[in-house]
Parts: C-alpha cells; structure tokens; sequence
C-alpha cells in the first residue's frame, strides 16, 4: 500500500494523551492515528450501506398479503368489542 505523509495540529495535551494510548496498546502513534481514522470510514461505510438498504426497502414496499387491497373500513379496524 502507497503511504504518504500528513502533517497534523494538534493541541499539546491531546498529543500527549494520544502518544500515552498509544504505548499503552504497544503502537506507534502513526498506528494509533490510521486505526482510528479505519475504525471511522468503516463505521460510516456501513451506515450508509444499511441507510441505503432501507431505503430500498421502504421505497419497494413490505407484501402484506393483501394484494392492494383494503377489506375493512377505518371504522371496523378501530372499532371495540
């Protein structure tokens, strides 16, 4: 895989508290940063996968078994016995 270099900013106590996580999980910061940035766009990735499925399936509709059509009126459906 292709590498290039980024150069990142950022604040003194947040580069700090990373460069810990990262001793504490035996990974170079470089590891820590790319684990982290994959965890993401995965994360997004499959979201939108399932967003998009569900669209799908709301626009094609759920068979009811009722071919189209209504047999009760609004009145018997919500009427108490």
């Amino acid at each position: 895989m292709e590498r290039q270099n980024v150069t990142l900013s950022l604040p003194k106590s947040l580069l700090k508290k990373a460069r810990t996580l990262a001793v504490l999980r035996n990974k170079s910061l470089s590891e820590l940063l790319r684990d982290v940035l994959e965890k993401e766009i995965m994360d997004e990735s499959g979201y939108q996968q399932a967003r998009d499925r569900q669209v799908k399936l709301m626009e094609k509709g759920i068979d009811l078994g009722t071919y189209g059509k209504i047999s009760k009126t609004r009145g018997e459906l919500h009427e108490r016995r």
